[in-house]
């Protein structure tokens, strides 16, 4: 079981918080597997810098596939390695 630890803009931070939101996509630039502690730090990047808030979660189901154009990144590297749908559960408690 890893940790993983991620970076996580105020508005996905705020939705996972309040339950909102169970889950987070991300670049599949690392290995995620059910089971897995997975921390968001909230980053402002507006400051460009982390606010010093924690959710630490349970990674669920992991999803992997490939599309065409995500806005978040960048084409070459979406092409070149795919995407990750991560879910989140709520069994570790929140920093």
């Amino acid at each position: 079981m890893a940790t993983i630890e991620k970076k996580s803009w105020p508005e996905y931070f705020e939705k996972v918080l309040h339950g909102g939101r169970s889950f987070d996509l991300r670049l599949d630039d690392f290995e995620a597997k059910k089971g897995d502690v997975y921390v968001l730090r909230e980053y402002d990047p507006v400051l460009k810098r982390y606010t010093g808030r924690t959710i630490t979660r349970r990674v669920g189901d992991v999803m992997k596939f490939k599309p065409y154009a995500v806005p978040f990144y960048l084409e070459g590297d979406v092409e070149k390695k795919g995407l990750q749908i991560i879910s989140l559960s709520e069994d570790k408690d929140d920093a």
